[in-house]
């Protein structure tokens, strides 16, 4: 068992945190707004998780896991420190690195023992480095501090899973001492781990992420070019997933990735590239890609209606994807800006993003908290994100509460037998529009 302290308590520092502790170390866990570390210490999560609120109660009651914002209470025992805090997006697309430099210089002041600091926060290549140089410019005795570079690779919305099941650990170092004692902390959690240097490290989290966002841009554009040619993108998708050397994950056509990581990380990585005279015009294209992509569903509705104006929609799903309440470059954004701007009405709907949507969207969208109350007298209705909820009720709901049922889904998430049970008009992403075709029998039989 390690005493291992981590900074910053957002998505990856607490899910970090209480995992290390499930597997054995006594963890801290340091944030310095003290409202949530309240909340924390009274085992509240200030994030929605699958698993995190149960793990981190038996982790607390077992007494290997603790919350402070004490910086000093926090560092002074600590063999390892892990820097998990937030590298926002500037203006500009370069990664803000504050909070690191801020993280490193109190490991500085605070540490009392040879400590070796582990970056899990998402930094451009050549962070690490810095962060060694601000550590031991601040420390305040003749200890010693080694610098490991672990990136995350955790989903949202299955974060506590990956931790358990994911496809490998990467740990950057230039110490062989440093690297395997972060080897040693991790071997409980059985997964295959990859050495590499600190450099290798920082781009193997940026190559990672904008080689799947590249794949989710690629699909969509196979996507619009599959409804001008009639061909069926998930029939596509299906066919070109099969070849091992390609697979079938991030092949699903739709409105286009969100999130912390995918939209912060590609911009981060053009700029990182433009700082070394590199020109990456595939990654240009990718992000461009994505932010037409986000409002392909409002062009679809204009298309279909002429005009938007006065049209009542509802928007179902508000998260960036399922299981999450992250808004985080969420699609809904930019769709009810579009629709508001079209001169549309905006009923949303979303399980559990609501309170944090209420923060983002714009002022003018109205929120129900009963997906039937979202439906009823809509116009139109856009599925935005597939939570399970949604996709089992939008079809079946929309034929029984709308006027004339339309279901522009963002997601793909039926199949073509599926639609024709329901008298729904359906359009949907890279697919040929389906008309009403069905009875009433099966709306009636719910």
């Amino acid at each position: 068992m390690k005493n291992i302290s981590i900074i910053g308590t957002g998505y990856v520092g607490l899910v970090t945190g209480v995992c290390l502790a499930e597997i054995g170390h006594n963890v801290t866990c340091l944030d310095l707004d003290k409202k949530k570390i309240e909340l924390l210490t009274l085992g509240v999560s200030p994030i929605y998780e699958p698993g995190l609120d149960e793990l981190m109660a038996s982790n607390m009651e077992r007494g290997n896991l603790h919350f402070t914002s004490d910086t000093m209470m926090a560092l002074k025992e600590a063999d390892v420190v892990y820097i998990a805090v937030g590298t926002p997006q500037q203006g500009d697309g370069s990664a803000d690195l504050s909070y690191v430099f801020k993280a490193a210089q109190d490991i500085g002041q605070n540490i009392a023992r040879d400590v070796v600091v582990v970056t899990k926060s998402t930094v451009p290549l050549g962070t690490n480095y810095k962060i060694e140089e601000v550590v031991n410019a601040y420390l305040q005795g003749n200890y010693h501090v080694d610098i490991v570079s672990n990136p995350e690779f955790l989903r949202e919305g299955s974060a506590v899973h990956d931790s358990f099941h994911g496809d490998r650990i990467v740990i950057g170092a230039d110490s062989t001492a440093a690297a395997d004692l972060i080897e040693e902390i991790n071997q409980p959690f059985g997964l295959p781990i990859l050495k590499t240097s600190i450099s290798s490290a920082e781009m193997i989290k940026y190559a990672a992420n904008a080689f799947l966002a590249t794949k989710i841009s690629f699909i969509n554009e196979i996507a619009a070019l599959s409804e001008k040619v009639g061909s069926d993108i998930v029939e596509v998708a299906k066919g070109i997933g099969k070849d091992a050397r390609i697979g079938s994950k991030f092949l699903d056509a739709g409105i286009g990735f969100g999130g912390s990581c995918f939209p912060k990380d590609t911009r981060a990585l053009v700029k990182i590239s433009e700082a070394v005279d590199h020109d990456f015009r595939l990654l240009k294209s990718v992000i461009e890609i994505n932010d037409r992509q986000k409002t392909a569903l409002v062009k679809k509705a204009k298309e279909r209606f002429g005009s938007l104006k006065g049209k009542r929609v509802a928007l179902l799903g508000l998260a960036f994807k399922p299981n999450t309440d992250d808004m985080r470059e969420a699609a809904s954004i930019s769709i009810s800006k579009r629709l508001l701007e079209e001169g549309a009405e905006i009923i949303a709907y979303d399980p559990i993003a609501i309170e944090n949507a209420k923060k983002v969207l714009p002022p003018e969208v109205q929120f129900v908290e009963q997906i039937e109350d979202a439906i009823k007298k809509a116009d139109a209705v856009f599925i935005v994100t597939e939570w399970e909820e949604i996709v089992n009720k939008a079809l079946i709901l929309s034929s029984l509460f709308m006027e004339k049922p339309i279901l522009f889904d963002g997601r793909n998430c039926y199949t073509e037998e599926e639609i024709k049970q329901y008298p729904v008009e359906y359009i949907a992403i890279g697919r040929k529009p389906i008309k009403k075709t069905a009875s009433l029998s099966a709306a009636a039989s719910y």
